[in-house]
């Protein structure tokens, strides 16, 4: 079997970009906490956390018009098809335009209401809901540009995906700097310096689809048409994928809810943790990526060759940087939490859970690729079932909390992460053997 195939470089051409501007995410949230953390009071720190905390999760549950735009494009790029081509973009843009209005005019009642289930003090809630009034004036911006990444990935514009985010990245910290440290604009100077961004990668991300528009010869005439029919099985993806992100973010939250009911000493080691869990996902996020273009285009030209070819490739490339992740944690593990905290008793004790840090990217790495075949695929609904499972899974996990305390936390964790995999790894064994991979294109 050869190692490094042109499958392979097809995956790696798309996967690293993906790879490197995903490890440029971390660093906006270092400067919004570097830059806040200077002002005179920890409120303003805090209500940056909570708001952003808020509006995050909000929008995590909206990422379903970047998968399924994603995986419709492919569809349509492998098929030639040019008037599909442009309903996969002007479609979900719609969805996603009405929905950011949307979220501007019912921002104040929902920012106070989401400040307080966040909890904090009333100072931290005033300045959370200020964060997140300011913040939400993007919403069009910030869903549009799902959209448009999710239909440039899908057109295999490797670059889109670094520009994209390295613009967005740039600018926002730029405005930070300007908004919060030049202007004295506090928590409202980190809000609009987020939302400028947005708009600022909106206008490029806009040029970026102009330009591979014309390049396919679709023409205003088709885009204007293009959002009538089949908008039925958009919804039905769309609505499998939000199903499956709201099991995703509700698992990961009790993570940090429960770590807290175990203590407040567990809250910190986690925090410690779940970097190194976050670095792998974002790197391991980038091979999905590329997965789901390819997969997708595959599926679109009904090529069964081709799709075996993309899933051999995936499963070798990830599987070496999983393998290698692996290897740097088991060995350099204690190194990297030093660098990450100062507090002689938090290391102490993130030392003795870092066992789960080396399985986690072997067990995950499936469940990623998986996720990004059945994206190329559209197969939403498989993926909803297969999170279900997986959230059983991890619910019935946490009965070892009494026993295992912290350690029940991270084998949940881990049982969500396998359970995943092997469910959608059966799901696609299945249709591989009856032939029926392509029945959903």
């Amino acid at each position: 079997m050869q190692l490094f195939s042109s499958s392979d470089k097809a995956l790696w051409r798309l996967a690293l970009p993906m790879i490197l501007s995903n490890i440029t995410v971390p660093l906006l949230g270092v400067v919004d906490t570097a830059v806040i953390g200077h002002l005179d009071s920890p409120i303003y720190l805090g209500g940056v956390a909570v708001g952003t905390t808020a509006t995050s999760f909000i929008f995590m549950l909206l990422l379903f018009l970047r998968m399924s735009t994603t995986g419709l494009t492919a569809q349509a790029f492998g098929a030639g098809n040019k008037k599909a081509l442009a309903r996969a973009l002007t479609q979900p843009l719609l969805i996603a335009l009405v929905a950011g209005v949307l979220f501007i005019l019912l921002r104040t009642p929902v920012s106070n209401l989401a400040a307080v289930l966040m909890g904090g003090s009333q100072e931290v809630q005033q300045q959370a809901q200020l964060f997140i009034q300011i913040r939400w004036l993007s919403a069009p911006a910030t869903l549009a540009n799902l959209v448009i990444l999710g239909w440039l990935l899908g057109v295999q514009y490797a670059r889109a995906p670094v520009v994209l985010l390295v613009v967005g990245n740039l600018v926002n910290i730029l405005l930070d700097l300007a908004f919060v440290l030049g202007l004295h604009w506090g928590v409202a100077g980190a809000a609009a310096a987020t939302a400028l961004a947005e708009y600022t990668t909106l206008a490029v991300g806009l040029w970026m689809v102009a330009r591979v528009l014309k390049l396919r010869g679709i023409d205003l005439a088709m885009l204007r048409e293009s959002w009538r029919g089949d908008a039925a099985r958009l919804f039905r993806l769309n609505r499998d994928i939000m199903l499956r992100s709201f099991l995703l973010q509700i698992c990961f939250a009790s993570l940090t809810i429960l770590g807290a009911r175990i203590g407040p000493d567990v809250v910190a080691v986690n925090a410690v943790l779940l970097m190194f869990l976050t670095f792998t996902a974002y790197a391991q996020d980038g091979f999905a990526y590329a997965v789901e273009a390819c997969s997708g285009e595959a599926v679109g030209a009904k090529d069964r060759s081709r799709l075996l070819l993309i899933w051999h490739a995936a499963c070798r490339q990830a599987g070496l940087v999983a393998l290698l992740f692996a290897a740097i944690y088991a060995l350099f593990g204690t190194h990297i939490v030093a660098l990450l905290t100062s507090l002689e008793a938090l290391r102490d004790a993130a030392d003795r859970y870092l066992l789960w840090q080396v399985v986690m990217p072997l067990v995950g790495v499936w469940c990623y690729l998986l996720d990004g075949m059945f994206i190329g695929a559209t197969r939403g609904r498989e993926m909803r079932n297969s999170m279900a499972l997986a959230a059983l899974g991890y619910g019935l996990s946490l009965l070892t909390l009494p026993w295992l305390g912290n350690h029940g936390l991270w084998l949940a964790v881990t049982v969500f992460l396998a359970v995943r995999g092997i469910t959608l790894w059966f799901v696609w064994r299945r249709h591989w053997r009856h032939d029926s991979w392509f029945a959903n294109s």
